[in-house]
Order: structure tokens, then sequence, then C-alpha cells
């Protein structure tokens, strides 16, 4: 039963209660060895950008993702691009971001990092799925494009898992997957 009234309450059942939150929020909720643990997407201002900038990737995949420093100064020159914190609850774990592409005028991932210290728990894939359905929010499009270094063996595993596939290019050195939906 999902409700029922008593008096003049409703005693809403709770789990129906957490995901009417979750859905008006745009979080997602995932269970993980046992523990829940909630991942949301914010937007960078004042109050979070120094903490944006302290996340970093370990010190052997520096070579797969440009610092957050760089991403932000990227998108400022290219205003298209759109920079969102990771947070896990109320922790900043780690950033992404994307944009309608000037030359081709499709999405694409232009990154994705996890703080070293919050890596395999399982944040990256949420925050994926959660920026996998902003983009889909956007009815005029159907595809998805993210690109990453071929040597990079665990984002290769992570895309495929979420659906992208090779699309048979490389620019700039990287292999570009897409998601079409």
């Amino acid at each position: 039963m999902v409700g029922k009234i008593t008096g003049l309450f409703i005693v809403m059942d709770i789990k129906f209660i957490q995901n009417i939150y979750l859905a008006l929020t745009k979080q997602k909720e995932h269970i993980l060895n046992g523990g829940t643990y909630m991942i949301v997407l914010r937007e960078i201002d004042r109050d979070n950008f120094y903490d944006v900038i302290k996340l970093s990737v370990t010190d052997d995949q520096k070579e797969f993702v440009a610092s957050n420093l760089f991403s932000l100064a990227q998108a400022k020159a290219f205003p298209e691009c759109i920079c969102l914190a990771i947070y896990n609850d109320e922790d900043i774990v780690g950033f992404t971001m994307y944009c309608i592409d000037h030359e081709d005028q499709e999405y694409w991932i232009y990154r994705l990092m996890v703080d070293a210290k919050y890596q395999s728990k399982g944040y990256g894939k949420a925050a994926m799925e959660l920026l996998i359905d902003r983009i889909k929010e956007d009815l005029q499009h159907r595809m998805i494009y993210i690109s990453f270094e071929p040597t990079n063996v665990g984002a290769r595993h992570l895309y495929e898992q979420l659906g992208f596939q090779a699309d048979g290019r490389v620019i700039d050195g990287e292999v570009v997957y897409k998601l079409e939906y």
C-alpha cells in the first residue's frame, strides 16, 4: 500500500516518498556493499569553485584527463560547455563537463573525473547515469559522444557498461564512442 488515511493525516510509505524526492531533485540513490549513497550533479559557483579545483585523480591517471582548473578555463572560452560538480550527499567527489559541440552540434561529454580518494565506489558510473539522463531530456538529439585515451581501460569499461560503442573515429589521439538512444 502506498499510503493510508489515519484521521486527518496520510501516512505514506517511506520508500515511495524517497522515490518522489529523488525524481524531483534529479538525484540517484545507489546501494553499494550494503550501504547507500546519494549522487547529485550541482552547478559550480563561488561556494564550491575552490573545492572543484582541489579535486585530483591519481598520478597515473593524470595523462588521461585535463585538470579541473583547465576545464573551467576552457568553459569560459567555450561558453557552450556546462561544468558540474559531482556530490555524494554533501561531499564533493568529482567533476564533469559536457556541451553541444560547436562544430557538429551534437552532445559531447568532454570530462568526467572522480577524485582519487573517492574512486572505485561507483560514483563515476552513477554520475554518468545522471548526466546521460539530463542530456536525454533534450528530445531534439538522439546521440551522445565521448572520447578517451586508448590506453584508459577503466574508461572504456565504464562507457561500454553504460551502452557506449566505438564509432570508428580517433580524434586528437582519442578513441570516440557514441551512445544512441
